[in-house]
Order: structure tokens, then C-alpha cells, then sequence
């Protein structure tokens, strides 16, 4: 709660939440993709967004895939059609920009940048620019998506209890906000299935159980600061009894190129969930 990081992939669940939201596309579509994509009001290298060789179209790419593979290209594009201030309004509403832990404190605050130009906002699409969230507020974008739009206040202590083990005092489960539509949450919960079965999350699969996941690998800006690795989850899928983030900050005795959400974080969400699952 006290550590922010760029999010890097795993805040294109929130820039999907933002294009279905608004009526943009929905999940059967076709999405813009290709294998580059040339910032607006930019030239060269460092305004040129690509997909690192994964498999995202030619011109468009189904939404599908496009969430499967992580493409950068699409859901940089994605966030451009939505605009800077309606990506803003999305992302607070999963609880970016503002406090909401009460019984723990300092808590870092999540950041959704104000006021973006159109390439910072391609950027942001995909996790980067200036975004930052905590592992708490990732796993709370996954569990709004799995609370079928919901996204609860997130408390610390359930329940105090006597000596004797009688309850003194109860935590009441309170709505944060309605981030999306519940249809909006089927959709998103549609893609990352997929995204679990037949892309880059699939490290985290659980034989005989449906999970949806998102991998994430974040550039940290510097270049003696390898990336880093995140992963969000939920299962199962059609009845959610678990919302995980992962983030690892640092991976020592690990190349740089090797660093990747699905490889490193999949493993120990999968770990989490099925011992939740199965307790």
C-alpha cells in the first residue's frame, strides 16, 4: 500500500473497461492492432509504440487476441479514441487518485495522470507515462471486474473478537464505487479468460477451474532499473472467490529480457488462488 510502480500491462484491463464503457467496441469486435503504431505529434523511435513480435494483425486484430497477446499498439490506440479525461474519469472510478484505507496508514496514492496531450495518453493506455499503482489497487481493479462492476472499500481487520473468541466489533463491506456496468464486467471477464487459455497469462491456468488474468511487464524508466513484473488475476471466473496482484519489484540473478509478468508473476498467483480455492 505504500510502494507505486507503472502498472505497464495490467492497467489495459482498465483502458478496455473505458472503451467498452463508452460504447466504443464490444468484446466480439474488431479492434485497431498491426505491429506498430506511431505516436500522434511524434517521430522517430521514441514515440513509436510496437508489440515486441507478438502476433497483433495487420491493420485491426480481434479484441480478443489484442488482450491475449498484450498489444501494445491496440490498446495504446484504444485509450486515444476514449480521450485523456474520460481514461481519468474510469480509472478513479476503479480508485485511482484517492485515499480510501482507513485503518492503515500512510497508504501511497494510485496515479492516473491530469491534463495528458494525446501521445501521453497512448502511453497511459498501456500502463505508462506517468501511471502508477500499488499492488492493492491492481487487485482491486480485478476484483471490481470479478464483483461484476463493483468495487469495494478495501479494510484491513474483519472482525475483533474477546478473549473469549465472542465478537466485539464487525467490519461492514462498503461499495467504493460502480466502476462499470455488470455487462461491461462480463465482457472484460470474457477477455481475460481468454487472455489465461490462450495467451500470454496462461502460467497461471488451474487444471478444472476457469481463471482470468492479465500479465504486465513495466518499463521503470532507468536504464540500470530492470522492468517490472506484475500479474492480476481472479477465479473462477464464473463464480470469483479469490482477486490476486502480483508485483515484483526486483528479480536478482535474472536477465533483463527474461523479466515478464506471465513468467515470474503467473506462477505465484496460481499458488494464491488455488489455496483459497481449495482451503
Amino acid at each position: 500500500i505504500q510502494t507505486t510502480l507503472p502498472p505497464g500491462s495490467t492497467f489495459k484491463i482498465v483502458t478496455a473497461a473505458a472503451a467498452i464503457e463508452n460504447g466504443l467496441y464490444e468484446v466480439g469486435d474488431d479492434v485497431p492492432g498491426g505491429p506498430t503504431f506511431q505516436l500522434p505529434q511524434t517521430t522517430g523511435d521514441t514515440g513509436l509504440i510496437d508489440n515486441q513480435g507478438r502476433s497483433c494483425g495487420a491493420s485491426t486484430v480481434s479484441f480478443t487476441q489484442a488482450m491475449a497477446q498484450s498489444c501494445n499498439t491496440t490498446f495504446a490506440r484504444l485509450a486515444i479514441e476514449v480521450g485523456a479525461e474520460r481514461m481519468e474519469e474510469v480509472a478513479e472510478d476503479f480508485g485511482f487518485n484517492q485515499e480510501y484505507f482507513e485503518d492503515l496508514l500512510p497508504q501511497a496514492v494510485s496515479r492516473f495522470p491530469e491534463e495528458m496531450n494525446e501521445p501521453q495518453t497512448g502511453q497511459s493506455g498501456i500502463g505508462q507515462f506517468d501511471v502508477a499503482a500499488t499492488p492493492l489497487q491492481m487487485a482491486m481493479v480485478v476484483a471490481g471486474i470479478a464483483n461484476g462492476g463493483t468495487v469495494m472499500k478495501p479494510y484491513l481487520v474483519d472482525e475483533v473478537q474477546s478473549p473469549e473468541f465472542e465478537q466485539i466489533e464487525q467490519t461492514d463491506p462498503e461499495a467504493l464505487s460502480e466502476a462499470v456496468s455488470s455487462s461491461t464486467a462480463s465482457q472484460l471477464t470474457d477477455l481475460l479468460v481468454a487472455t489465461v487459455d490462450e495467451g500470454t497469462a496462461s502460467p497461471a491456468a488451474i487444471p478444472g477451474v476457469q481463471v482470468a488474468g492479465k500479465t504486465g511487464t513495466a518499463q521503470s524508466g532507468q536504464d540500470d532499473v530492470p522492468p517490472y513484473a506484475w500479474f492480476v488475476s481472479f477465479a473462477p471466473a464464473d463464480d470469483p472467490e479469490v482477486a490476486v496482484a502480483v508485483m515484483i519489484q526486483e528479480a536478482p540473478g535474472i536477465e533483463r529480457g527474461e523479466i515478464a509478468g506471465g513468467l515470474l508473476g503467473g506462477p505465484i498467483a496460481k499458488a494464491i488462488m488455488e489455496a483459497v480455492i481449495n482451503r
